[in-house]
């Protein structure tokens, strides 16, 4: 058993910084300007029957932010956690082009707390009802959540020892040099051993923090560590609530006592009289224990394998993206091109380009040029819809050019495959052409 301080403040946190997470998406205009607006939208394999609801996507973020509000304050936290997990990942699915690692890092803890009483200590449940109040729980209950961190943070370290990364300092040397305006850092960020510097340290950094986390020791270290990490990353690139997601979470990793603290010193602001919790003594095993244990070992060993599953392909990941999503590999590329369509009458050889800002908008064709399975998808979607205005004998073809890390544009698809009788599923994609190095 352990004290059920951490489980509460990793609670407490996450609720504040997913309330604040959606707030900011909609004040943005996000909702409207990547969900809404679209004509179409980019979906994952398995999952077509997801769809945007219009403008009832206003409340599913609406039910996600004040689930994530009930969620910090403790109150109906099974029912919230729940809510909170459905439409979450029901927002993450509805358009791939949004993917971010985060977003599936943020999926997995809203699934872990809807299996875990994060709700039993300094919590308005635990105020209300004393039955399930509780000032110990069982060790796991915090574990599970530092073992998913460690996966997330090793596997993102493991991802940067690779040529670009390590050999040419690729891509923090193209993005480095432009973020000259950047206060105090901005004259040494042209610097050829400062991209190094980044690109080593990163590597490094992420290989060893868990570690360096785990052991009381070196964990005052090791938590200033994740402050100047993702304080400079969020500092230099817009990566949006991740680096607050990580920094709070590695909280986690502190004694319970310290949490105990930390506890106590928020608690005289807000009035809230901690020793009452102190005093519960709820079961710290209930209901489904073992069905609960079975569901979380297995998400973890889940997490262990998923993201070796691109050693079943061939070809260079950067390039075919075969098993780069959720994997934890993190701002590692720097990857542009164009891709130009041809709408083709199979009998008649008559044919047409397609303007793409007629179907896409720009952030999505951006994303559309340079990953496979978006330019599939998409062709497939303008053979239907130019069936559907009376063409006949319809073939899609597309003239594509990708560049990866700077490199010359080299050309993405075969443009002799007709794409609409390429199947977009999960195997090796041919029709792809391999990576000149």
């Amino acid at each position: 058993t352990s004290k059920a301080a951490p489980l509460a403040v990793f609670r407490i946190l996450f609720g504040l910084i997913m309330l604040i997470s959606m707030i900011r998406f909609w004040y943005h205009g996000w909702i409207e300007k990547l969900y809404i607006n679209p004509k179409m939208h980019f979906h994952y394999l398995g999952f077509e029957f997801i769809q945007v609801p219009g403008n009832y996507t206003y409340l599913l973020f609406i039910v996600c932010g004040l689930a994530a509000f009930l969620i910090m304050l403790g109150y109906k936290y099974r029912l919230a956690s729940v809510l909170f997990f459905l439409s979450f990942v029901y927002i993450e699915l509805m358009d791939k082009s949004t993917y971010l690692n985060h977003y599936y890092f943020i999926s997995i803890i809203a699934f872990i707390l809807m299996f875990v009483p994060a709700h039993q200590y300094f919590s308005i449940d635990a105020l209300k009802d004393k039955s399930l109040s509780a000032e110990y729980t069982a060790r796991w209950h915090i574990d599970i959540i530092k073992m998913i961190l460690i996966i997330v943070y090793f596997y993102a370290g493991l991802a940067k020892l690779n040529h670009d990364w390590m050999i040419k300092a690729l891509p923090l040397s193209i993005w480095l040099p432009s973020k000259f305006s950047v206060p105090f850092l901005g004259d040494w960020l042209h610097k050829t051993w400062v991209h190094y510097a980044f690109s080593w340290g990163g590597a490094l950094y992420d290989l060893t923090i868990p570690f360096l986390l785990m052991w009381w020791r070196t964990r005052w270290f090791a938590f200033v560590l994740v402050l100047i990490f993702h304080i400079l990353t969020r500092v230099l690139f817009p990566i949006g609530m991740f680096p607050y997601i990580m920094i709070a979470g590695s909280l986690i990793f502190f004694s319970p006592t310290f949490h105990d603290r930390l506890l106590t010193k928020v608690s005289g602001p807000l009035k809230i009289p901690k020793e009452i919790f102190d005093n519960g003594n709820a079961k710290i095993m209930y209901g489904f224990q073992k069905v609960r244990v079975g569901i979380l070992i297995s998400l973890v060993i889940f997490q262990f394998i998923f993201p070796l599953r691109f050693l079943l392909y061939p070809g260079h990941l950067f390039w075919t993206e075969q098993g780069y999503r959720f994997s934890w590999r993190v701002m590692l590329m720097e990857k542009t091109g164009y891709a130009n369509f041809k709408i083709l009458n199979g009998q008649t050889g008559n044919s047409f380009v397609v303007q793409n800002d007629d179907f896409l908008t720009s952030f999505q064709e951006k994303q559309m040029a340079t990953q496979a399975d978006f330019i599939i998808e998409y062709a497939q979607y303008l053979g239907e819809h130019f069936r559907s205005q009376g063409h006949e004998n319809v073939e899609v073809y597309v003239d594509s050019f990708v560049s990866l890390n700077g490199r010359p544009s080299q050309r993405y698809v075969d443009p002799n495959v007709n794409l609409m009788q390429v199947k977009n599923d999960l195997k090796n994609r041919t029709f792809l052409l391999p990576f000149n190095e």
